[in-house]
């Protein structure tokens, strides 16, 4: 469906530009941005992703991975056919680096499958959720007229301006902290870091419930002093922000080996040493995914697999010590 895109500013000769995320693209008639769903007709810009879905499931909340944000519950899941990086590594390129089926849901019948399905919410996941920045705007606020949760799985690379119009109706979000090195960012992924650290402070600042993923690459983002600058940073945002390391295994364009169980132990005793909760993803590991309390060491939320049972936290607090833990339940 195709629908007048938000943040554009017009140019002269029918160009324009859009200033939805720091790539600023400027469109000539008829180009499209560096997302593919963005583009310039006839001087305007205009989406042709709107409400286009590429699937639609009900996921457990621990898979985006969200473990701090009604642990144990499910949340249907979605995502645009876009994304406005290019990552070599991409683990769902099929469905955000090339065009693929797609079918549309209005945002209200959106929200209908959630509340059938026993669902939190919705979760805009799988390719980059911000490119589909006006069906969320329109969705997000239904979804808590029912009382529902809107989440991000996101890269976080949205200009500042959008992002503060997004904030109010979201709930929770985990970012894709992928690299502490600009040229990783310019190599990689083809985007910034910069826009992605600046928003990650913002969004702690607001009251929506933040994570932080990190996929673990073997030679890439791994060494022990950029571990060490990526926990540095979170802890000065907030020491209780969980952070995800995730296994890399080789896809679309990288066949770097993939990542080994040592160096995920390894981030996560680096980790330990200034964040509170730190797991380990796409991996089975003893007891990498667990919740333990900070202040006593009781066990809150055991999981396996995507098997979740509240064990010792009960309203956010820890049943042992009553510690504030930040789960939202």
């Amino acid at each position: 469906m195709i629908k007048t895109a938000a943040y554009c500013e017009k140019r002269p000769e029918n160009r324009v530009v859009c200033h939805l995320c720091p790539f600023n693209c400027r469109l000539r008639d008829e180009q499209k941005g560096i997302c593919k769903s963005r583009f310039n007709r006839g001087g305007e810009l205009v989406t042709d992703n709107y409400g286009e879905l590429v699937t639609l499931a009900v996921d457990p909340i621990e898979k985006k991975p969200l473990y701090h944000f009604y642990p144990g519950t499910d949340i249907l899941s979605t995502g645009p056919n876009s994304c406005n990086f290019q990552c070599l590594h991409c683990q769902n390129w099929t469905i955000s680096q090339r065009k693929t089926s797609t079918f549309y849901v209005a945002p209200e019948k959106l929200v209908e499958t959630a509340l059938s399905h026993d669902s939190i919410g919705v979760a805009y996941t799988y390719t980059e959720p911000l490119m589909w920045y006006e069906y969320i705007m329109d969705t997000a606020p239904l979804l808590r007229q029912e009382g529902l949760k809107t989440v991000l799985v996101s890269n976080g690379f949205i200009n500042p301006e959008p992002l503060e119009e997004l904030l109010p109706v979201l709930d929770a979000a985990n970012i894709d902290l992928k690299s502490m090195r600009p040229e990783f960012y310019r190599k990689i992924c083809k985007g910034k870091l910069q826009p992605v650290l600046d928003n990650i402070r913002r969004m702690a600042e607001s009251n929506m419930h933040i994570e932080i993923t990190n996929l673990v690459i073997p030679g890439k983002n791994d060494s022990e002093e950029e571990l060490t600058e990526l926990v540095d940073f979170i802890a000065s945002v907030s020491d209780m922000i969980p952070l995800h390391f995730s296994a890399y295994f080789p896809n679309y364009q990288m066949n770097t080996q993939a990542t080994p169980s040592d160096t995920l132990l390894k981030a996560r005793d680096i980790a330990r040493r200034k964040l509170k909760y730190v797991f380990l993803g796409n991996v089975a590991l003893s007891d990498g995914s667990n919740s333990y309390c900070p202040e006593c060491g009781h066990l809150l939320v055991r999981r396996s697999g995507y098997h979740t049972s509240i064990e010792g936290v009960q309203g956010g607090q820890c049943q042992k010590c009553g510690y504030e833990t930040g789960i939202v339940q």
